[in-house]
């Protein structure tokens, strides 16, 4: 389904304000963008409308070229959203819709939801070639179409604008907990767990491996004190990420030692919620010093997690 069928199976239109983006992470700085949308919308009596391209536009840009691993899963960033404003429309982002002039794709959403205003962050970019993206240029296609345009200036979190690369650049240097600031939440991975090689049960550590897209970032390889919720329940748990050097280098794997937990999560969806990286992965010079060192990693995360707080961040 393309761009022009998703909008034109949407709700009866109302008048509407809008905002336009991937959203990727809905981190502190969407955050701001969409409860500025939502305040907007209350002022001028209008219902609040993201308009969400669930897939990346880059990989429709640059097809080949280096992938931009994603902070979140479409579901999660749906409903993310969802929390904040009246109305999510989620777009699929094609090569149809790369080539339409921004005063093309505007009107589209202008006759398809009623659009009386729009409010954007300092990033954004619209029509064929980024042809629009400042917001003198975006106020005056909207004062020729009959909208509002109103600037949102970003959030500085950490004394930097929150933004997803600030996300990726925490994820990738290990720092989860800053991720965390950043997201305004945990950073979270969410997958099925699978059968593995079973060795953590032969080490006395049996772990969940979670089946993971292969589109998500993830944490730098490490390990680190997590909660582990299987349904509704939350536990406490210790999570390699890695290739397992001490057994041979291979594929790289999240695996997820549940503390004080004895039952079967073969099957079942676990979402895993990163509060501090305790070390980095290493290779061990033999299997009872990377016991020894298991047992360690495990005490760590018990306090880390007590506690409440990150620790070596």
């Amino acid at each position: 389904m393309n761009a022009r069928e998703e909008l034109a199976r949407l709700p009866p239109r109302q008048p509407s304000i809008v905002t336009i983006g991937v959203f990727d992470g809905v981190h502190l700085g969407h955050q701001h963008l969409l409860s500025a949308l939502q305040s907007e919308g209350r002022r001028q009596g209008l219902r609040s409308v993201a308009v969400v391209f669930t897939n990346n536009p880059r990989r429709v840009l640059q097809p080949g070229g280096p992938d931009v691993l994603s902070l979140s899963r479409p579901r999660e960033r749906l409903e993310l959203i969802q929390r904040q404003v009246d109305l999510v429309v989620p777009l699929t982002f094609d090569l149809e819709l790369s080539y339409l002039r921004a005063a093309e794709f505007l009107s589209m959403l202008h006759e398809s939801l009623d659009m009386h205003g729009m409010v954007m962050g300092p990033k954004f970019a619209i029509g064929h070639g980024r042809e629009v993206r400042t917001l003198p240029v975006l106020q005056g296609l909207g004062d020729a179409m009959g909208f509002t345009v109103t600037g949102v200036e970003p959030l500085l979190a950490d004394g930097s604008p929150a933004s997803s690369t600030a996300v990726r650049a925490a994820l990738a240097g290990g720092h989860v907990a800053r991720a965390g600031r950043l997201l305004g939440r945990p950073h979270a991975l969410e997958g099925r767990v699978v059968a593995g090689d079973g060795r953590g049960r032969v080490l006395g550590f049996p772990t969940a491996n979670l089946e993971l897209e292969q589109y998500l970032a993830l944490p730098a390889d490490g390990i680190y004190a997590t909660w582990a919720w299987a349904g509704r329940e939350k536990h406490a748990s210790a999570t390699s990420i890695g290739v397992r050097p001490t057994f041979g280098a291979g594929d790289r794997t999240v695996e997820t030692y549940v503390l004080d937990f004895s039952g079967d999560l073969y099957g079942m969806e676990v979402r895993l919620e990163f509060v501090t990286r305790l070390r980095e992965e290493r290779r061990f010079s033999s299997q009872d010093a990377l016991v020894a060192q298991m047992h360690e990693d495990v005490l760590q995360a018990r306090e880390a997690l007590a506690a409440g707080v990150p620790q070596h961040q």
